[in-house]
């Protein structure tokens, strides 16, 4: 008598796939994209494209009224694409992740809640002790966009507005050499017969590189200095051609300066403030109607003569000579800067709410941690977090053991 088995196996078992286990939604992440109260401050960090990817993924996304206006996103785009569109800054920083480009007020620190992460530009050097202690009492996990790291060890906010200043300063110079700005009435570059525009750039980084790629293309004459010869190596690799290249030293640089009609800081330091490379003499010695760009003034500059500007009022003059020094320029093209930070940080959200949230991030991802300033409440900041050579479980044992 045939067992009830054998005749299943005289037909074949068919095995059935394992039902794929889905995310309970229940406690999806809720980003914060509140309005910048700044007037110069113009970028949103997350575009409407990306408000929709996000959405598909069960990521909510609160957008106070406004916030993308001067980046010339409407609330009716943000709408469309899947976010919720509120008038109150209140409901905006009760989410469990903001994402906002200026350092947030006192005010709105008032707002978030206890154990929530804040995503901006913290520009800790400037905070006050009060700032801290809020983020430290309300236990906050902050992550600083100038010292988040990406897998490979780059800066990728750094770098994205590093590039938009380089291509924007050369713009910028063209406007106030022209005749309507009262400048020395040159068109960047040059014609036929007419000798081209003489550029010199201080530092070789990433604002140097796209400087000079866009001098170049415009036809200019560039002189590129640093004291890095490495820096001016690469330079010069990935410009393809042959660039005057030269060390600081201040007959050289002075020299250069007589001659230049537009000079561009873009020497940032690797720690603390800059290093003054550029005196007051050598500003008298340059000619009358030439412009100086100082792109690293919110690192102090290097150009002796240089002080902070705004938008409202970009410029001044020292010894006839023009100067710009506005420290947020990838602010005067919003709309390309935000798609920039939005490309970075979609990501990075997806990643933290596959995760489950800002916490699991730290635990999982060591370059996310080296943005991190405050966890919980406990200072495992940017520069604690540059020291951290330890393995994945020890650096959870120490943050476990600290709660």
């Amino acid at each position: 008598m045939p067992t009830e088995l054998d005749q299943l196996t005289a037909v074949g078992l068919i095995p059935k796939e394992s039902p794929a286990k889905v995310r309970n939604r229940d406690n999806s992440l809720v980003i914060g994209l509140p309005r910048e109260v700044s007037t110069q401050e113009k970028r949103i960090v997350i575009t409407p494209e990306s408000v929709g990817l996000l959405s598909n993924n069960g990521i909510s996304v609160v957008v106070e009224a406004g916030a993308g206006m001067q980046s010339k996103f409407s609330d009716q785009d943000f709408s469309d694409a899947g976010a919720k569109v509120t008038n109150s800054k209140k409901e905006v920083f009760e989410s469990q992740v903001v994402l906002k480009i200026d350092p947030p007020t006192e005010e709105e620190l008032s707002y978030m809640t206890t154990g929530s992460c804040l995503m901006s530009a913290l520009q800790l050097e400037r905070q006050s002790q009060e700032f801290i202690q809020t983020l430290n009492q309300k236990k906050i996990t902050a992550v600083a966009f100038e010292y988040l790291e990406d897998k490979v060890g780059g800066m990728p906010v750094v770098r994205a507005m590093s590039e938009i200043a380089g291509s924007t300063v050369m713009l910028i110079a063209s406007e106030y050499l022209s005749s309507e700005n009262d400048g020395k009435g040159l068109i960047m570059g040059g014609v036929t017969g007419v000798p081209p525009t003489q550029v010199v750039i201080i530092g070789a980084g990433t604002v140097a590189e796209y400087a000079a790629r866009t001098a170049l293309g415009l036809g200019a004459n560039i002189k590129v200095f640093d004291n890095h010869i490495y820096k001016l190596r690469r330079l010069k690799q990935l410009l393809g051609q042959q660039i005057y290249t030269s060390t600081i030293d201040n007959f050289s640089l002075n020299q250069a300066l007589s001659e230049a009609d537009v000079v561009i800081g873009a020497l940032r330091a690797e720690k603390g403030r800059n290093k003054i490379v550029v005196s007051e003499e050598m500003v008298a010695n340059m000619m009358h109607g030439s412009i100086i760009i100082d792109v690293a003034i919110d690192q102090g500059g290097c150009i002796e003569t240089g002080r902070m500007t705004s938008h409202d009022e970009p410029v001044y003059q020292v010894h006839d000579i023009i100067h710009y020094c506005v420290p947020n320029i990838a602010s005067r093209v919003a709309r390309t800067a935000s798609y920039s930070l939005s490309n970075i940080f979609t990501p990075i959200i997806l990643q933290m709410a596959d995760l489950g949230g800002a916490e699991e991030m730290i635990f999982n991802y060591k370059w996310f941690l080296r943005g991190v300033y405050t966890y919980r409440g406990s200072l495992t900041n940017a520069y604690l977090g540059r020291k951290f050579g330890m393995s994945h479980k020890e650096l959870q044992l120490l943050l476990a053991a600290r709660y």
